[in-house]
């Protein structure tokens, strides 16, 4: 099978450097073909500006996703961006690996989904009527392919538990896991996620790594995360509100978009 593995860490002989090692041996070792994207090491240009639309006039106003749908379908995209979008419709499997800075992905990868997750390309994509409202949510270009993430954070486990003080890890990863990777058709499967890595040492390390390993030899075994699909009828169109049979009474948040939260309705 084919991974790209996107990795965002300005430093090589960080803890997420190796862990990156562990990951592309491990996934070799299986006979899986990888491809990597090594955003501080490429340069990568992290923010959208004019620059990414050559054929925008001057003094014509700028319009993010009107350009970049325009530029997608004209074939005019900048050549990293082409160059990222043929390694996601190449690779079976994408791992974005990343240190978690202030709850969220640092600003490189962020912009690496802001310039490569075009529209036409990731989203704006399928019919919008009274049945369907497009393809997303797990339809669209990149469904049938597999997701992860690969994340790295400074505090204890304890404190991204339930009760945590930095609340669930599962909630600080949806915006990832749903609203960038299942948004446009990923199977998505449980983070690897490794805790207190500031305090890290030889011995600390060697377990971890193993864990990683095991995730990668289960890349294309392991159950994705069971999140409701948007057309399958758990939501009411237009609205896009979860359907009022679903779902435990008076129950909100994240989870309600899992399809074990309540059972789903006959179609």
């Amino acid at each position: 099978m084919k991974v790209l593995l996107v990795y965002a860490h300005p430093e090589p002989r960080s803890l997420n450097g190796a862990l990156h090692d562990v990951a592309i041996k491990a996934l070799k070792a299986q006979g899986h073909e990888v491809q990597v994207s090594d955003l501080y090491a490429d340069g990568w240009k992290s923010q959208v500006d004019r620059a990414d639309f050559p054929p925008l006039a001057q003094d014509e106003r700028l319009v993010p996703t009107a350009a970049s749908k325009k530029s997608f379908e004209a074939g005019t995209l900048t050549e990293d961006v082409k160059a990222e979008i043929e390694k996601l419709l190449w690779a079976d499997a994408l791992i974005l690996q990343f240190p978690m800075w202030w709850f969220a992905m640092p600003a490189i990868l962020k912009g690496w989904v802001d310039r490569v997750f075009a529209y036409g390309f990731a989203y704006g994509v399928g019919e919008h009527s009274d049945r369907r409202w497009g393809d997303r949510y797990g339809e669209g270009t990149l469904a049938g392919r597999r997701a992860m993430l690969i994340v790295t954070a400074g505090g204890w486990e304890e404190h991204y538990a339930d009760r945590g003080i930095n609340g669930p890890i599962d909630d600080l990863l949806f915006p990832i896991n749903h609203g960038i990777l299942y948004y446009p058709g990923y199977e998505v499967l449980p983070p690897f996620v490794a805790y207190r890595v500031d305090r890290f040492d030889k011995s600390g390390f060697e377990p971890v790594a193993e864990r990683l390993r095991e995730r990668m030899r289960t890349l294309f075994t392991t159950r994705p995360i069971p999140y409701r699909q948007q057309n399958s009828g758990d939501y009411l169109i237009p609205s896009m509100q979860l359907h009022p049979e679903l779902g435990d009474p008076g129950a909100t948040g994240f989870t309600l978009h899992l399809k074990d939260a309540g059972s789903a309705i006959e179609q």
